[in-house]
């Protein structure tokens, strides 16, 4: 209800707002947007059109998403009650049996407006998501490809292939994020899940593109925050896990530099590399995602006892508890370097796109020696019929490092996915993915508990439908 309410009133300001400028305003006439349809697929980065200005106009958009899984998983840890390789007495433990059934359905709204000749505004929220079931800003930011506000025509020469981008938005590192499910937003994912290690964030900054003759270019920064303050920075006090702790919060440096070429009507090739460090970080840019993933509970455990200790179940009814299962986070503690390179190929209806991700970063808070976690994805779609309606694909996915540098072996999660589409409409997407996926090098205990990903793995099947306008 407290969603909905949020939501009527935001459409009906939108509204009063419109008929306030009833004289000079319209409706959808936006420039350089990229289309929340099935035009989005393979659109990375920004676009410049020629679309004209027609004054103040209002962009209103919606997406929503809704899966039903089927998925089971399982360890190699013994069930129900026994003693452990090191002594410990467990009692009542496995993995929770999930139904097959719906997941929560997803939903994101997008408010934007034509505020002036080469000059738009845009705001996306999260109506309902795994993480935060209730309304929650994703962010927002203005966009320029004009500076006629300035002076008419200035610096018009460069402005044709530049565009700025300031706000509290979704940074630009890498090109996978750009094929990836945000929330309700799906429809460019070929597939239903992200990857593995997920890149994405959400952070106060600014990003300078310059785009011409194929040639890709952006340089970006922002302020490392995910959540936005003013209060002083205090640090924590020093522990074992935090035995020099930051003592500031460093900005984000981002940048890309890349080539895409349509060749001739039949042959695309995009090739791109991008970087981004922090020195002092604040937000993680794997941990980052306030939406959550799509394998719900997958190698979560129900409630047991680990000696005297009691260990609740970690699949709770609060769907904002775990909410990244089936993912991986590097844990990075005070700093991070990660480059990602992004190859991209569609000729006719085959379309090839792969993911080198090598990270490294502080094992901890404090500790300056890097550790390496790298990751490697590949996926082939093939896109047939009427507009390319109809799609198969595969992908394979491996992400392998140190989960500390006092490890002396590294953990593995390996991942295989398929999946079938049909654009019923540009509009609406029906997907069904199978999915096996695979845990080895985990140790048998975490602390004063199991690790339930000793031996892991789950597979099964998911359908998802897809609509977005």
């Amino acid at each position: 209800m407290r969603t909905f309410i949020k939501t009527s009133l935001v459409i009906m300001a939108l509204g009063l707002t419109t008929v306030g400028e009833a004289q000079n305003a319209t409706f959808g006439n936006m420039q350089n947007l990229i289309p929340r349809d099935q035009r989005a697929i393979n659109q990375f980065d920004v676009k410049k059109d020629s679309v004209e200005f027609k004054g103040l106009s209002i962009d209103l958009g919606g997406a929503f998403a809704l899966q039903f899984q089927a998925v089971n998983s399982f360890n190699d840890h013994a069930v129900g009650t026994y003693v452990a390789s090191n002594g410990a007495n467990i009692t009542r433990y496995r993995l929770n049996n999930l139904e097959n059934q719906f997941n929560l359905p997803t939903a994101n709204m997008t408010i934007g407006a034509q505020l002036y000749d080469g000059v738009r505004v845009n705001l996306d929220l999260y109506l309902a998501a795994r993480h935060h079931n209730e309304t929650w800003v994703k962010g927002g930011y203005i966009q320029i490809d004009k500076l006629d506000f300035i002076k008419k025509d200035f610096l018009a020469g460069f402005m044709k292939y530049a565009t700025i981008k300031i706000g509290q938005m979704e940074n630009n590192y890498g090109d996978a994020h750009f094929r990836r499910s945000d929330n309700g937003s799906a429809l460019v994912n070929p597939f239903i899940e992200s990857n593995i290690m997920d890149s994405f964030t959400t952070e106060m900054g600014a990003e300078l593109y310059y785009n011409r003759s194929g040639f890709v270019s952006m340089f970006g920064m922002t302020n490392g925050k995910l959540n936005q303050n003013v209060t002083e920075f205090i640090p924590a006090a020093v522990t074992v896990a935090a035995p020099n702790p930051n003592t500031t919060i460093s900005p984000t440096i981002i940048a890309k530099l890349g080539y895409d070429k349509q060749v001739n009507s039949d042959l695309r090739v995009r090739f791109t590399g991008s970087v981004s460090h922090n020195a002092n970080m604040s937000g993680n840019p794997w941990s980052s995602d306030r939406a959550g993933s799509r394998y719900y509970y997958v190698m979560s455990h129900v409630a047991y006892v680990y000696n005297t200790t009691a260990v609740t179940n970690n699949a709770t009814t609060d769907l904002a508890a775990n909410p990244t299962t089936g993912r991986f986070n590097p844990g990075f503690g005070n700093w991070f370097t990660t480059v990602m390179f992004n190859p991209f190929v569609k000729y006719k209806g085959l379309e090839l796109f792969g993911t080198v991700e090598l990270a490294q970063g502080g094992d901890k808070k404090g500790v300056d020696t890097a550790r390496k976690i790298n990751q490697y994805a590949g996926d082939v779609v093939y896109r047939f019929g009427p507009e390319e309606k109809f799609y198969v694909g595969a992908r394979v996915n491996t992400v392998s490092g140190k989960l500390t540098n006092a490890d002396t072996r590294k953990v593995t999660v390996n991942r295989f996915e398929t999946s079938a589409g049909w654009f019923m409409t540009k509009n609406i997407l029906a997907k069904l993915a199978y999915t096996s996926q695979n845990y080895s090098g985990y140790s048998e205990f975490s602390g004063n508990s199991l690790n339930d990903l000793y031996g892991g793995k789950f597979n099964g099947l998911l359908f998802e439908a897809v609509i977005t306008f």
